[in-house]
């Protein structure tokens, strides 16, 4: 008995181990956007997977993706092919690209607050959704964003699409909202 209690000790000490514990940060995240998340968001609603699922079914909350986008490389040799990564996101939502950097440019603060008012049509108690993928701090930073622009009922999927596609949500394919900043 102690033979194997001692065996299922040493197999679940790694993983106690490396379980992390992020805590909220005061400010936004500027480096290292693939990381493990923290638990909380101040101001925000942290949901899983079914509770953004059942919010997406109400119909009543705008869902933000905001999954970076490489930009295509300004010196590609003539007659290259580019072709940008698919994005395959939760249907209804739009996708802001870029956004949840921790610092943004003044254009795109105005691409990400122009999408926030075509998603909650301009009205900062409309509820909005804020995800990315699992582990990433741009639907964090996107989230802290809005709710200090006074957005009033924010929620944040941490898991983001690699958790809705776990409980095989529906996804489709998505482009980016336009016009993009330059």
């Amino acid at each position: 008995m102690k033979q194997a209690l001692a065996v299922i000790v040493i197999a679940i000490l790694p993983l106690v181990l490396t379980a992390q514990t992020v805590s909220e940060p005061d400010a936004y995240r500027m480096d290292h956007y693939r990381a493990p998340v923290p638990q909380t968001l101040a101001g925000a609603t942290v949901v899983g997977p079914e509770q953004a699922y059942i919010l997406w079914q109400s119909g009543e909350v705008g869902f933000v993706d905001v999954l970076p986008q490489a930009p295509k490389p300004p010196n590609l040799p003539k007659g290259t092919i580019w072709r940008d990564k698919p994005r395959d996101s939760i249907p209804r939502a739009i996708w802001l690209p870029n956004v949840g950097y921790g610092a943004i440019a003044d254009v795109t603060a105005q691409y990400f607050r122009d999408g926030l008012d075509r998603i909650t049509g301009g009205d900062t108690d409309h509820p909005v959704l804020f995800f990315c993928l699992e582990d990433c701090w741009m639907s964090w930073n996107a989230a802290k964003r809005a709710i200090e622009w006074g957005y009033a009922q924010v929620y944040w999927l941490p898991e983001g699409t690699d958790g809705w596609a776990l409980w095989d949500y529906p996804l489709q394919r998505v482009e980016p909202e336009e016009p993009q900043p330059q």
